[in-house]
This record gives structure tokens, sequence and C-alpha cells, in this order.
């Protein structure tokens, strides 16, 4: 039995959370940023703002105590990149050698252009801390994780025992995990899906059709491969789980928050408006959008489709004049 803490009650750390406790033979404990949110979980049986419609278990508990992760084996961060160095830095002095952190969250930090495993290894001064940090990532919506469809997704650690363990920790009949010591591509993969996601909404908010969506869609996945190579990924981990199963999740699914962002730009309407929208929840993609291209433009890499998403998102570009410009580039041999 290992004691496992989910930081970050959102919708994806609440399913995961329902995911593990349903496997049984664990002590689960959903972590919120607030003591507030706490209550209003415990109180609803319900996560009623990020996951309605799936009552908590018993035994399964909530709370903004940072004393559960101290005892944690395992402690997986779920936390939007946006406040995840501030949330490892307030919870750092629970965390300990020997624990092993499984990081769940798609995104690149915006202005360091870190991974989110690097992000906790600095919050974390790791060297110092013998703690182990991958990256867990897959096509999984939260709702279908949530509701046991069985789903298949990749752990990766540089420790491939590590990876392992989590295997058998997580894995279930509604659950199957692969592993792979392919951090950077597992985790490059998981976040830069989002921003071709928001392409593909783009795509479909205009009216554009299947042809459209199976072009950008395969475009995508090559930018998204030269990137992750170009920083020490593996290119077929971009063929597996992490890249292209998850892209064509992201980039068909109605679930896709990233997707449905994109699809509300085709359709004219605005950006703040748009996350306005969302209650709350969180669209990885837009911030991702601007990272990946800093990241790019380090190791000089072209991304086309992902520069267009930037003049959308960040310059209000029409988006019918960027598909326009992304048909009218030079002719370029496929490979």
């Amino acid at each position: 039995m290992s004691r496992i803490v989910v930081l970050g009650a959102g919708a994806w750390g609440t399913s995961i959370a329902l995911s593990l406790h349903r496997r049984g033979g664990h002590h689960v404990t959903l972590w919120s940023h607030s003591a507030e949110e706490a209550k209003q979980i415990t109180d609803a049986g319900e996560n009623k703002l990020f996951l309605p419609g799936f009552p908590l278990p018993e035994g399964l508990a909530v709370t903004a105590d940072n004393t559960p992760i101290t005892s944690a084996e395992i402690v997986v961060s779920v936390i939007p990149s946006e406040f995840l160095r501030r949330t490892i830095s307030r919870v750092g002095p629970y965390l300990h050698r020997g624990q092993v952190i499984v990081s769940a969250t798609k995104g690149i930090e915006d202005h360091s252009f870190l991974r989110m495993t690097e992000v906790i290894g600095e919050g974390l001064n790791q060297a110092d801390r013998a703690i182990s940090i991958g990256a867990f990532s897959g096509p999984s919506f939260a709702q279908e994780v949530a509701q046991g469809q069985p789903t298949a997704v990749t752990c990766a650690f540089e420790d491939a025992t590590v990876a392992s363990r989590i295997q058998h920790d997580f894995s279930s009949e509604t659950l199957r995990l692969y592993t792979s010591t392919d951090v950077i591509g597992v985790e490059l993969g998981g976040a830069l899906k989002n921003v071709i996601a928001i392409a593909a909404g783009v795509a479909a908010g205009v009216g554009l059709g299947y042809n459209s969506a199976a072009g950008l869609i395969t475009r995508g996945i090559a930018e998204i491969t030269r990137l992750a190579v170009a920083c020490g990924g593996r290119r077929e981990t971009l063929a597996g789980l992490s890249g292209v199963g998850d892209l064509v999740l992201t980039c068909t699914g109605s679930l896709s928050r990233n997707r449905t962002v994109g699809q509300a730009l085709g359709q004219g309407r605005k950006l703040p408006e748009i996350l306005e929208s969302l209650g709350g929840k969180v669209a990885e993609g837009v911030r991702t959008t601007r990272a990946a291209l800093g990241l790019a433009r380090r190791h000089g890499i072209e991304m086309p489709i992902t520069e267009q998403m930037e003049l959308i998102l960040e310059e209000g570009k029409d988006p019918r004049e960027a598909i326009k410009e992304l048909m009218l580039r030079p002719g370029k041999g496929e490979h």
C-alpha cells in the first residue's frame, strides 16, 4: 500500500485521485491550494466546480493541510504551469529524500521555458534532496478517467525502476501505464500538443473540414517532434501515447479545452472573453504557445503552426489570414 498525495484539485487532479482510490490498495489524499476550496469539495461530496457529477468515495480525503505531503511516498503534481513554481516553494519544506514526484501537468513555464519536472527540480534543489521526479502523460480526458473508461498513458523517469514502480502502483483495469526513460519527449509531447489543439479548433471554427484537420495534425506532430528531438527527446516517443496519441485526442475531442478555445477564436470571439467563459478551468496551450516559441528560438527550430497561433493569441490576427499564410509557405520536402 502506498500513501499518495495529489497536488491540485482541478478536474485532472480530481480524476487521478478518483482513479487511484478506485484501484484500491492505496491511501489517497487530494490536496487543494486553499482551505476554502477543500471544505467546499468535502461538504459537497464532489468537485462541483471542476468535475461535477462524480461523488468522492469514502476514504478519499480532501485537504489544504501540508502535513500529509510529508508522510506520502508518492506525490502527483497536477498544478497549472502558471502556479507550479510558487506551489513547490510552499510545499517544498514537506518533501524529502526517497519520495517520488510524478508531474501530470502538460505545460511549459513562461519566460524560463522550463518543463514541469525542471521547474519542480529547480524549486526543490533536487541534487540535495534525492527525490525522483518524472512525468505522466498521454491521451486522457479527465472526465473519462473519472468515469473509469479504459485509458492508456505513459510514465517516464530517467530511472527505469522508478517508472516500473509507478506503473505497478497506478495501473488498474481502467488505467494502463507504459513506461519510458524519455522524460523530455513525454513532457514536450504533452505540452506542445495543446498548441496544435488550439490550431485545430481554429480550423474547425472557421469551417474547415476533415482534410484540413488531418493535414494540421500531421504537420503538427512534425513540428512537435523537431523541437522535442532538439531538446534531447527521442523521436519514437513522439510517435507514441504522449505524442501522436495525445495530439489526436486533443485536436479532435469535444472535451478538449484547448480545442474549444481555438474554435471560439475561429468563430470571431476575443480571447479574454473565451478564457473568462472557462470558469476558472485552464487551457494550458494559451500560455504554452509563447513558451514553446521561446524554446524553439533557443534551439533554432522552425514551428510555423505555433508561430501563427501566437499571432492569433497575442496580436489578434485574423484566423483566416493565418491559415492562408500557412498554406502559401514555400514548398518543401516532407522529411
